[in-house]
């Protein structure tokens, strides 16, 4: 699809009416699009919004783009951050206007979002067999001279396989594909072996519809993983790379891709990427952080490379999910309408921070409140003698893992530091 058509798409989003299907918003916002309800520049404390309701700030947003861009530039690397993180195409193309290469997906589903919405290159970090997938890519690729598609390969019969689908769609162009050299024993997917990755590039050789574009992978999935072992596995797929090209496996190329990076370990990255030799075509290295662009106050805030390399500069937890408290049974509980609906679970509980006084009384710090667990629709709240809360109070939380929290809201206010919301963003799971 020409961007053209994705900015379309785009301005498309703005002129959805607010309705039933998105949480959180103003009750009198309905019937409104969502142009007009921005224009109005309510306030999320003030301004109607009913709790449970998940914001972006808006200063941090922009601060974690600019950073991660100048952090990719810094260091010699292509960016395509990880789009299953927020599945929200607003975020895609301003990722892209902070100059992202293109944006890495997971599954057929994304890819069709991606592409509604103009994305010209799209990196599928995953095997792509299903024969219907292949049929819709082979129309889309043939479709659109300028699209630029690249996916995973691990497996002599995935090659096999997409050969088939593609060969039976009367697909034009050749599909992009890189080796996908595993992280080790018991890791995920991925080849394991070097003489692996060789019958797999073998068998890219053989089939007319593929053509070998570089090798890839992902160091998260190393096991026990510390900086020794991920830097251990990043050189066998570097090799992986300067062994390929001796062998002219990338005849015919512009470029030969070499791809990897989750958020816990892009300093890693750098670092190994940093030392590729040259070969015989230029490289295109390719970081694929995706977590980067809420990032979080728990399992992120943890295990960014930034805490590593602490002059490069430091990402900021975006999110703040609001929930109201609505029983205070005891002086040492309390409970708030926001639970595994609303927040994201799956690593860390919610984190109690801040707390807005229903009597409209200065905001303060949720001393003495955590959260204890979690129901589908409620928060329980530990409270401890210094804490001053009452039913009606909002609380503030933060969260861990931006990925299970982008998928639980489909349209999410971006607020700025007063509480003033600029913008909406529409996600797509």
């Amino acid at each position: 699809m020409a961007r053209d058509s994705g900015t379309e798409a785009l301005a498309e989003l703005a002129e959805e009416r607010v309705d039933h299907r998105f949480k959180g918003l103003p009750p009198d916002a309905a019937g409104l699009t969502v142009a007009e309800l921005t224009a109005q520049r309510r306030n999320l404390f003030t301004g109607g919004f009913a709790t449970p309701v998940l914001a972006l700030s808006a200063e941090r947003l922009e601060h974690n783009l600019a950073l991660m861009e100048t952090y990719a530039a810094r260091h010699g690397l292509a960016f395509a951050p990880h789009g299953k993180t927020s599945m929200a195409p607003q975020l895609f193309h301003r990722q892209i206007e902070h100059g992202a290469w293109g944006i890495t997906l997971a599954v057929p589903h994304q890819v069709w979002v991606a592409r509604a919405f103009g994305i010209g290159r799209i990196f599928l970090a995953n095997e792509l067999v299903d024969a219907a997938a292949l049929r819709r890519l082979a129309a889309e690729l043939d479709a659109d001279p300028d699209f630029r598609f690249v996916c995973y390969v691990d497996s002599v019969r995935g090659v096999e396989l997409m050969d088939a689908a593609l060969t039976e769609a009367g697909a034009g162009r050749p599909v992009d594909v890189v080796v996908e050299l595993g992280a080790g024993a018991g890791a995920r997917t991925g080849a394991r072996t070097e003489a692996d990755c060789a019958a797999v590039a073998d068998a890219v050789a053989a089939a007319r519809t593929l053509r070998l574009a570089g090798v890839a992978g992902y160091e998260g999935e190393v096991p026990d993983a510390d900086p020794e072992r991920v830097r251990a596995w990043l050189r066998r797929l570097v090799a992986l790379a300067v062994d390929f090209d001796r062998a002219g496996r990338f005849t015919g190329l512009a470029e030969v891709v070499l791809s990897a990076g989750g958020s816990a370990w892009f300093d890693a990255v750098a670092d190994v990427f940093a030392e590729v030799p040259d070969l015989s075509l230029p490289v295109l290295k390719l970081l694929r952080s995706g977590a980067y662009v809420s990032h979080d106050d728990g399992h992120y805030r943890e295990v960014t490379p930034f805490n590593r390399v602490p002059a490069e500069g430091a990402l900021e937890p975006a999110f703040r999910l609001w929930t109201q408290v609505v029983s205070r049974p005891t002086a040492e509980q309390a409970f708030a309408n926001a639970g595994k609906r609303d927040a994201a679970y799956d690593l860390d509980l919610p984190f109690a921070q801040v707390v807005r006084p229903s009597d409209g009384g200065p905001e303060r710090p949720a001393t003495g409140v955590a959260v204890s667990g979690l129901s589908d629709q409620h928060a329980w709240l530990r409270t401890a003698p210094e804490a001053k809360l009452e039913v009606g109070d909002w609380v503030g939380l933060g969260l861990s893992h931006p990925c299970t929290s982008f998928d639980k809201w489909q349209l999410i206010p971006v607020a700025e530091a007063d509480g003033t919301v600029v913008d909406y963003i529409r996600t797509f799971f």
